[in-house]
């Protein structure tokens, strides 16, 4: 059975819903037909978006010393659940030699027939255009919300990171509708605590939850099946 490296601590809720939603969509009728996941839950990794804006610590090598660890631990692949991270994707990618799943790729593969998306992240996220340098290639057009509001998709990532449960007097509606009004009706919430948060906040709408399509990926990368969903 094939092992897999979950690349983590970005942050270590985010961590956990990912390897709960592999355990959650996992068709299995006993512990053996489960998963094997090695999780490095890291979090000493510097801030990803910090770092990018010019304003932080290069988390590049604890990054690399993470997948490294993984693979020598036995992972037969990696997996990522921190959007912004991809930033260094290719990086971390040929600092091991087994496979190291692209999330943001995984996601695209999703939207066939999509034309136009929108997208909630971090600036780190925004700023370095990863999810356009991939969706762009499959013709996809990337929208992303107003400085403003950005404003507040940041401080609803960050509440849910320091754990504060205050989060439902952030107005993340005015983000939703600013995309409704756009015509954009199919939005990625494209932080991995943003599902958590959307959760909790228990908002309804056609939201692409990244950290559940790359769960059922995994899966079905290491060959096991898949709950009816």
């Amino acid at each position: 059975m094939k092992t897999v490296g979950i690349l983590g601590g970005m942050g270590p809720l985010a961590t956990m819903d990912l390897s709960n939603k592999i355990i959650k969509y996992t068709d299995a009728k006993k512990d053996s037909d489960h998963v094997h996941l090695l999780i490095d839950n890291n979090t000493k990794i510097p801030d990803r978006t910090a770092y990018i804006l010019g304003e932080g610590e290069n988390p590049e090598k604890y990054l690399i010393d993470s997948a490294l660890k993984l693979e020598a631990m036995g992972a037969d692949f990696i997996v990522m659940p921190c959007n912004t991270a991809h930033y260094f994707y290719d990086t971390l990618k040929s600092s091991v030699t087994i496979p190291f799943i692209n999330m943001i790729d995984e996601i695209a593969k999703e939207l066939k027939g999509v034309k136009k998306v929108g997208l909630l992240a971090t600036k780190g996220t925004y700023y370095s255009k990863i999810y356009e340098d991939i969706f762009n290639k499959r013709e996809i057009e990337v929208t992303i919300p107003s400085i403003e509001l950005q404003e507040i998709v940041m401080e609803l990532i960050y509440k849910v990171k320091k754990g504060e449960n205050n989060i439902d007097e952030i107005d993340i509606n005015s983000v939703i509708e600013y995309f409704y009004k756009l015509g954009i009706d199919k939005i990625i919430l494209g932080c991995t605590e943003l599902p958590v948060a959307f959760e909790k906040m228990e908002l309804k709408g056609n939201f692409l939850d990244p950290t559940k399509i790359l769960a059922i990926n995994t899966i079905k990368l290491v060959g096991k099946k898949v709950i009816k969903i």
